[in-house]
């Protein structure tokens, strides 16, 4: 196995570069770190490019042979613990982290074989995003769409808040979100917004063919989006808070979605 023991080592520029979006996007590639996380991109089958382990670590040992056996399968480079500390974006790393490829554009289009998609207008927040991400995945949707102002769900903090998500939902990222929707409505789907004015619930609608859209965390959706929505729905509030987190929101909306589903 090769070892680096130089930080002017082009691979581990390399590496550094990742951590910003703008080479993420030009790469397409991003950064994932620790044992759980990788081992959640094996079994899941994602596009790892190389890992890289530092032997040196006091965690080392945490790694099972189990694991050891798989990451074998995939180009490995060791790295001192001097040189992993520079490339690291946890406080108590645990000694190994991984380039994986993104989606590819063939692969980024909405799938329309689905009773609900959930659409994001500008998040702002990475552990909003990352919560939202896994989520989606816990109510068994395997898309989101998110607009050109949404955080990007590549960001080291969105992948680790994320736990493994990120490999599992499909993130389409969308240029104009107004015509993304007008091309959503053209699919037969109705767009459903969360408004504190709206008449209805959200335990008054059905979420077939839906689309959820979860606006800003400080403005909420745009004012052309709610405008032109099919539905606008709230979210019952008898306390004297007058807003929820956006992640929370999301969540309280797509159980709504499970449970009438379920029944």
């Amino acid at each position: 196995m090769q070892k680096i023991t130089s930080k002017d080592n082009e691979f581990i520029k390399h590496i550094k570069k990742l951590k910003d979006k703008k080479y993420r996007d030009q790469s397409k590639e991003y950064l994932i770190e620790g044992i759980k996380i990788i081992q959640e991109a094996i079994q899941e089958n994602a596009n790892i490019k190389q890992i890289v382990i530092c032997d040196e670590s006091e965690n080392a040992d945490l790694i099972s042979r189990e694991l050891m056996f798989e990451i074998a399968k995939h180009e490995c480079i060791c790295v001192t613990e001097k040189i992993f500390n520079t490339i690291t974006d946890v406080k108590n790393p645990q000694g190994i982290l991984a380039i994986i490829e993104k989606t590819s554009k063939e692969e980024n289009q909405i799938d329309y074989d689905t009773d609900l998609l959930v659409v994001l207008d500008d998040i702002q927040d990475p552990g909003n995003l990352g919560t939202i991400l896994r989520t989606v995945d816990s109510v068994g949707l395997s898309q989101i769409i998110v607009s050109k102002g949404t955080a990007d769900a590549y960001n080291p903090k969105v992948v680790r808040s994320t736990m493994g998500a990120i490999f599992r939902v499909n993130i389409v990222e969308c240029e104009d979100i107004n015509e993304t929707l007008k091309e959503i409505k053209a699919n037969k789907f109705k767009t459903v917004v969360t408004s504190l004015k709206a008449n209805k619930t959200i335990y008054e609608i059905d979420y077939k063919k839906k689309a959820i859209i979860i606006g800003n965390e400080a403005n909420g959706v745009k004012e052309e989006i709610i405008n032109n929505a099919d539905e606008k729905v709230k979210i019952p509030m008898p306390g004297k808070t007058e807003s929820l987190n956006a992640s929370v929101a999301t969540g309280i909306v797509l159980y709504e979605y499970v449970r009438q589903k379920i029944l």
